[in-house]
């Protein structure tokens, strides 16, 4: 259960990246309550993933998953850089959290 919940974090740690700034720096309310909603799911996510995870495994996770989620959202929304180089060094984290999932033992 450890890992769905903190793939659940990590998820809405893309929703709240990903809002972030639309929030103009939290003084547009709507956005901001987004924005701050999905960081609070994010923590309690995580918090509960670390009953079973390690807890250097576990943000090494999140971390990974809202950096490659955000990164894909601003590559296919934001019309980010698409460059191979970039595209790269995000297959490498993505390759970093699925080693740290076979490799982790779950308490």
């Amino acid at each position: 259960m450890g890992w769905i919940y903190l793939v659940l974090a990590g998820v809405c740690e893309i929703f709240y990246a990903a809002a972030m700034p639309r929030t103009d720096g939290f003084t547009k309310l709507g956005p901001s309550v987004f924005c701050a909603a999905f960081i609070v799911m994010s923590m309690y996510l995580l918090s509960l993933a670390t009953r079973t995870i390690p807890v250097g495994t576990a943000y090494a996770v999140w971390v990974g998953i809202g950096a490659v989620g955000t990164a894909i959202y601003g590559v296919l929304m934001l019309g980010e850089d698409r460059s191979l180089g970039r595209i790269i060094c995000f297959s490498l984290i993505l390759a970093g959290i699925v080693g740290l999932k076979f490799l982790s033992a779950e308490k």
